[in-house]
């Protein structure tokens, strides 16, 4: 896939979902357009808030949606200029600078009372008025998004854009193609480039830590000095910062009050008391100097340990007009090899290492989790039910990895590309944060959905960090045929709310998750003993009728409900983040129609199928051990076995199993004793053994 196709395919999926939803195809382009800079860590959720109007001075101000980055208080406006034009002409600097002008007018009129007095009350647009005024004293930045179907003019390089109040303001230009650059990369995400001589005379100091040659990466010894990392952080913001550290401090106090105090108190002792950071980047430039090595220039850096370091140094110079001048700060940086194949799971692997020690937790890496790795090879070898007459089987494609869907095509051949597409429709794919998604909103977490993506993704992958840890045997094939089965039913659930006469294009995503989350609910208190028969969806791969009139009925109470005058907040969108919120729907009296029963099926019947469902899974996971145990074939389990009688590692259940591992292809340890071999490889690993290493 080039970028002409990428450009192709994003707009006839947008009038595709256009037509699908109902939402007018600017609002599907934002709403794709925004998905992809979600799944690229540019933004961390997004909020649809579309408003256009006339200021003060006939100013015309429009806005299409934002996100606040609560971590470094950067306020992310996004506006839309979309045509759906596939040969519409390039954007010319004055015509882009228009478009920032009505975010920027949009903001101003927000501050004053005309914008609050004459926006409709209880609206997206209303909420949006609402957080600029709440966040005036605390925003960092104002961010705007121009998300263009436009191509990009080769001239504009920089949009310059007046302060709001002294709050720098910067603007960034999103074209498909670029869109296609990062989404596409190998990183999968925006690369951060920075030329430390715009930050430092020299650029950063620092020393090889290891004269040991490895080909993926090296380590060095920095000293950054505190001022050049704030104005580092204030440019780039929470980009700068791993997803999963950003993921970790999103739902932390970003500034650490004993940091704090070092800054203001005693600057000149903050090296020596602070840990310091950890970073990784590619492709560095150093320069050596008569007063030794500077490194001038990175690529993709990211901090991955030390992230409330670089937050506090920031904030204190914001907040506490702090001088930073005698600050140092200690630095360990590796430099990946950028064109190593196994460049993004090192950097994982690092991250990982370098926040062992504190509380950023396995859930916030969930990403490699094995219950990841699980959906993802289920997904690959499970055909959907066919349907409407089709001649051929399709899957449902599950993303655990940023655009793994994408990547996949990359290479292939028209032809092959053809084929992939037709085995797996865009419209079948289901990533990470979208199962996070439906999965909590069974569960009764609507008000955690409605906090957004990240915080949402958090919580699930606490959720199933401990029931993996009590038995995996639980998430087999039937489990991800009813999460399927879900999917179908928030999608659709997301139509009938589209098509609804009451429906203003507002709030969409908290009425979908509550009014299922309350369909969960009242099933349970009307029909004890019987539960929602997800098979039933999946096998049809669409949403029975009986199912969707009760849609109709539950999607208009909890509009209703969520935007009742008498509500707690004014502000919907954060009213429905909170406990009460939810405590309140969850209360509410329904009654579902008599024949609604059809469509359940009885909790015993369900155990039966999950008891076959994890008996099945057993199979298959006894299967997956095997091979990875015959994969590594007698050779090698020859050297585990050496060096794990060095070690003293071997018991006497393991010493049986290698006796067959080293007889393979001529013998084959059967399951159980595949287990036990692979946990002592586990062990020998921790002591030392290397996997790679070849006779």
């Amino acid at each position: 896939m080039d970028a002409h196709e990428f450009r192709r395919d994003f707009l006839e999926e947008v009038k595709a979902t256009a037509v699908a939803d109902g939402s007018g195809s600017s609002a599907a382009f934002v709403s794709i357009f925004t998905d992809y800079l979600i799944n690229s860590d540019m933004i961390s959720d997004f909020t649809h808030s579309f408003y256009t109007g006339t200021g003060k001075n006939n100013r015309k101000i429009r806005v299409d949606g934002y996100v606040i980055d609560e971590f470094d208080y950067t306020f992310n406006l996004v506006i839309a200029d979309y045509t759906g034009n596939e040969d519409r002409g390039v954007l010319t600097k004055t015509e882009t600078m228009q478009l920032c002008d009505k975010v920027i007018y949009f903001i101003e009129e927000a501050k004053g009372a005309k914008l609050l007095r004459d926006i409709e009350p209880s609206t997206p647009a209303a909420d949006l008025v609402d957080m600029l005024r709440f966040y005036n004293n605390k925003v960092r930045k104002y961010r705007i998004f121009l998300l263009t179907d436009g191509f990009m003019s080769e001239r504009i390089n920089v949009i310059e854009a007046k302060d709001i109040n002294e709050v720098p303001v910067e603007c960034q230009i999103w074209g498909i193609e670029k869109l296609f650059s990062v989404c596409c990369s190998e990183i999968g995400r925006q690369n951060i480039e920075i030329d430390f001589k715009a930050y430092s005379d020299l650029g950063i100091p620092c020393l090889e830590a290891s004269d040991i040659f490895n080909d993926d990466y090296r380590s060095l010894l920095c000293i950054m000095p505190g001022k050049a990392l704030a104005d580092i952080y204030d440019y780039y913001g929470s980009q700068l910062l791993e997803g999963n550290v950003r993921s970790f401090l999103s739902t932390k106090v970003a500034v650490n009050k004993k940091i704090r105090e070092t800054i203001l108190k005693i600057p000149e002792k903050f090296f020596a008391y602070n840990n310091g950071v950890s970073a990784t980047a590619m492709d560095l430039k150093i320069e050596t100097t008569s007063k030794g090595k500077y490194i001038t220039y990175a690529k993709d850096f990211q901090i991955i340990n030390g992230g409330q370091t670089t937050a506090s140094l920031s904030n204190a110079r914001h907040k506490d007009k702090a001088d930073l001048s005698k600050i140092f700060v200690q630095m360990k940086l590796t430099e990946i090899d950028s064109n190593s194949d196994k460049t993004s799971e090192l950097i994982r692997n690092i991250s990982r290492s370098s926040n062992s020690q504190n509380k950023v937790s396995d859930a916030d890496f969930f990403s490699t989790h094995p219950f990841h790795i699980r959906m993802e090879q289920i997904s690959r070898r499970l055909l959907a039910p066919t349907i409407g007459g089709v001649q051929y089987g399709t899957r449902w494609f599950y993303e655990r990895a940023r655009g793994q869907y994408l990547q996949a095509q990359m290479r292939m051949s028209k032809s092959a590309k053809a084929k992939f597409v037709i085995q797996h429709p865009k419209k079948q794919l289901i990533t990470k944060t979208d199962l996070a998604k439906v999965r909590n909103t069974w569960s009764g977490l609507p008000h955690v959905v409605s906090k957004g993506a990240q915080t949402n993704f958090l919580r699930f992958a606490d959720i199933i960090d401990e029931a993996w840890s009590q038995g995996d045997g639980k998430f087999n094939e039937l489990y991800y045929k009813e999460s399927i089965a879900l999917m179908i039913l928030f999608k659709h659930t997301e139509y009938v709310v589209s098509h609804q006469s009451w429906f203003e294009q507002g709030y969409r995503a908290n009425i979908v998750t509550y009014s299922l989350a309350f369909l969960h609910r009242t099933i349970r208190n009307q029909y004890p003993g019987y539960d929602l028969d997800l098979q039933l969806i999946w096998n049809r791969q669409e949403v029975p009728d009986i199912l969707t009139n009760e849609l109709v009925r539950i999607t208009k109470l909890i509009f209703d409900i969520i935007t009742d005058p008498k509500r707690e907040t004014i502000n919907v969108t954060q009213w429905c983040k909170r406990d009460n919120c939810w405590k309140r729907v969850h209360d509410s009296v329904f009654l579902l129609n008599n024949n609604f029963k059809k469509i359940l099926i009885d909790k015993n019947e369900e155990k039966i199928a999950e008891r076959d469902a994890k008996k099945d899974q057993r199979i298959i996971s006894d299967v997956e051990y095997q091979k990875k145990v015959l994969e590594y074939g007698s050779e090698f389990w020859r050297r585990v076995n050496e060096f794990a009688l060095l070690k003293k590692l071997i018991s006497p259940e393991s010493e049986i199993a290698l006796k067959y591992a080293m007889q393979i292809p001529e013998k084959m340890p059967n399951a159980y004793q595949s287990i036990k071999l692979l946990e002592l490889l586990d062990r020998s690993e921790s002591e030392g053994f290397k996997i790679d290493e070849r006779n």
